[in-house]
């Protein structure tokens, strides 16, 4: 707020003081740690290193509130109906609209029958979403009659075009609830509330509209596609809703967007983050790979071609400067072509110019500068200047819609209006264009990718930057990238908004994962073994293997020493004494010649503890970790244990539900056994598998078999025990 204090103290503990009140006032979503830490492992102010500073997510009772208001909603049937009738749904108020498919016609049964007081029509891009919309109206309107229908979007430019496709007045979410506020907007009973790009709605603004259509007895279908762009605003009502609907929402999955077949398929599995899509678009050509540079010069020049020869194509990039790039250098070249005029210019509100002739868009809705008799500026229109004026206004008519020419005013021009050549992934969404041309970086995210790669009926390309950093660290990017280890980042990287429930459900299942307690389970032993192991290491080494003290320490602080430390514990688990094991080991052959002497060692180790000692039952902690042994201090003993004690039970809690559920991977361990003893052991077996399937995230269908795999299994969060990935994870062609 530009206060000063006297002293950087003082502000401090004003922050401090905001931060309580802040904190006080909202709910904790992230849970409690489950199992203590041990005295080293502990920040002065008592918190655990073991979890990141400042790692907790909040929310407001409020925000938890609007959610369970809409849950309630969807599970709500008391709301109006229609009957449905192949007339009424088929009928269109424009000629030569396409007919319903079995799926849209199945999709509009179920809502106009559910009597659900809100329900939704999931349909990712392509599938029809506008056609069904249509249907729904004209059914609706005979049962309810005229004006028995009200559109809404989020924003006005969406609202535009949903009323020019259904025929019928619209308006964004905002205005309307503005308007309700001020007694100049209501619902009327029987009446069905549709508002399209729903995914873009916040939460609070579908808690607004639903529960305001509730009280008067009318209906709300919430319209869109959770796998794409999000609210700016606290959202992901859509995809929990959708979620919580399960199979019985109406959902729409026949893509008829595209020319080639392929390509619906592959949009699909690129919305679903199936890496096999990066394949499908490799195999046609769709996708380059280059510096960002090269790339930006290659997606520019295509779209160049496309619309000189005519066809409706779209520019996409992530980066606002990449984007104002572009529009300078397709102005500098419509200037050289003659398409935009040399003349006066005036400047916009990034610093670019714009003349007669140029495509310009404008960020803000202003309703008192009005284009024709019904239309006024939107933010998101895109526009033709058709002349500059001396005071540095722009006279501007629409470039595709059907509305009148108007002036927007120098300070207007200054403030909201862009060049419009190319776009971000947010204002391509909801375009249907011949082809669209999509820069990637590794900062992507799937849902940017998805809506980018699915706007152009004909085709969709990819130019993928190879040289931008990784977002994740301050590092330069890895010289053996490729266009598909940056596009399988890129489907890995979702950046779809959670609600608080979704929040409180995902918090819960991060800390008490047994990927999270393995983790803090080896850097506790790590941690607390270390000093044991660099005294056994370091008398190996240099009273067995006579090495020389200097070179002893390189060893010790080398980074490989971990590893080693971890094969350690490993052989203690399996019944080894690892005491006497490797000086012996160390004895078998000289060391001194060695280049890596941590390495060698280790392998060594490696093989002489693959199996368990002689009448040994290994100590595996779930069957698959390595339990820590020998002297341990109270606090890391029982720190210890609460993490094994919790592994355990979540991976019987897990195989258990596996069970019950008929998960696929169950049949791979064999058929449930009659005996109990036997049953308890195959329930042991399945323990184990589950547990290796939460430790690596796995979510396929087919069981890994955890004893093959652990030594050559993901790398372990802490950096532990756990090796590279899996072969097929490196594979081109198989993606795990």
């Amino acid at each position: 707020m530009g206060l000063r204090f006297a002293t950087v103290e003082d502000r401090e503990q004003v922050v401090a003081m905001i931060t309580d009140a802040a904190t006080r006032r909202s709910i904790q979503l992230t849970p409690a740690e489950l199992a203590s830490s041990p005295a080293t492992l502990r920040r002065e102010d008592g918190s655990s290193m073991l979890r990141p500073r400042h790692a907790e997510i909040y929310t407001s009772e409020e925000l938890l509130g609007m959610e369970d208001r809409l849950l309630a909603f969807v599970a709500d049937r008391g709301g109006p109906r229609a009957v449905p009738s192949a007339q009424h749904q088929n009928a269109s108020r424009r000629p030569r609209m396409p007919r319903l498919d079995v799926e849209q016609t199945e999709a509009v049964h179920r809502i106009l029958t559910s009597g659900r007081r809100l329900d939704l029509l999931v349909g990712p891009a392509g599938t029809g979403k506008t056609t069904t919309m249509r249907a729904l109206l004209n059914a609706w309107v005979a049962e309810h009659g005229s004006g028995a229908v009200v559109g809404m979007a989020p924003s006005a430019v969406a609202s535009q075009v949903l009323a020019e496709d259904l025929g019928i007045r619209c308006d964004n979410t905002a205005k309307w609830i503005y308007d309700h506020r001020h007694g100049r907007a209501d619902f009327a009973p029987g009446q069905l509330v549709i508002v399209d790009e729903a995914t873009l709605a916040s939460t609070l603004a579908l808690d607004t509209l639903t529960t305001r259509a509730a009280q008067v007895g009318a209906k709300v279908v919430l319209v869109g596609d959770p796998a794409q762009l999000q609210s700016v605003d606290a959202g992901g009502a859509f995809a929990m809703l959708s979620a919580a609907r399960g199979e019985g929402v109406a959902q729409l999955t026949d893509v008829h967007r595209f020319t080639h077949d392929w390509e619906k398929t592959a949009s699909l599995r690129l919305r679903d983050g199936d890496t096999a899509a990066i394949d499908q678009y490799e195999t046609h050509g769709r996708i380059r790979e280059g510096s960002t540079g090269e790339m930006v010069d290659a997606a520019y020049a295509a779209w160049r071609h496309d619309v000189d020869t005519g066809r409706a194509s779209v520019l996409v990039t992530e980066s606002a400067d990449t984007v104002r790039q572009l529009n300078v250098r397709a102005r500098a070249e419509r200037i050289r072509t003659g398409l935009t005029s040399a003349g006066r210019d005036v400047v916009l509100r990034d610093d670019t110019q714009a003349s007669a002739g140029d495509v310009i868009i404008t960020r803000r809705n202003d309703r008192r500068l009005r284009a024709g008799p019904r239309g006024w500026v939107r933010n998101g229109d895109r526009w033709i200047v058709t002349r500059v004026r001396r005071d540095g206004g722009l006279e501007v008519s629409p470039e595709c819609r059907r509305r009148g020419s108007v002036v927007l005013p120098s300070s207007f021009v200054a403030e909201h209006v862009d060049l419009g050549y190319a776009v971000t992934a947010y204002r391509a969404q909801g375009l249907t264009v011949d082809t669209a041309h999509v820069v990637v970086s590794p900062s992507s995210t799937r849902e940017n990718l998805y809506v980018s790669m699915t706007r152009g009926r004909d085709a969709n390309t990819a130019y993928v930057a190879l040289d931008r950093p990784d977002p994740l660290h301050a590092t330069p990017a890895h010289p053996d990238v490729t266009a598909l280890s940056v596009l399988l980042g890129v489907l890995n990287h979702t950046g779809a908004e959670l609600t608080a429930h979704q929040v409180t459900e995902t918090e819960q299942n991060r800390w008490t994962s047994i990927r999270q307690l393995a983790a803090e389970y080896e850097t506790i032993a790590a941690a607390a073994q270390r000093d044991r192991w660099t005294r056994l290491v370091r008398h190996a080494l240099q009273d067995v293997g006579r090495l020389e003290p200097a070179e002893t320490d390189r060893a010790i602080q080398s980074e490989a020493f971990g590893t080693l430390a971890s094969e350690l514990r490993r052989a203690e688990a399996y019944g080894h004494d690892v005491d006497t094991l490797l000086p012996r080991l160390v004895a078998q052959r000289s060391l001194i010649d060695a280049d890596d002497v941590v390495a060698v060692l280790t392998a060594r180790l490696a093989r002489a503890a693959e199996r368990p000692a002689r009448l040994t039952t290994p100590d595996l902690v779930a069957g698959l970790i390595p339990a820590a042994r020998g002297p341990l201090d109270d606090d890391v003993a029982q720190g210890l244990a609460e993490r094994r004690s919790l592994i355990e039970a979540r991976a019987r809690a897990l195989a258990e539900a596996a069970v019950a559920d008929h998960a696929p991977w169950v049949r791979a361990v064999g058929s449930r056994p009659q005996s109990i003893r036997e049953r308890e052991r195959w329930l042991a077996d399945l323990s184990i598998v589950a547990a290796y399937r939460d430790r690596y995230d796995i979510a396929g269908p087919a069981a890994r078999h955890p004893h093959r795999v652990t030594r050559a299994g993901p790398r372990s969060p802490s950096g532990g025990s756990g090796t590279a990935a899996p072969e097929a994870i490196r594979r081109r062609k198989h993606y795990s």
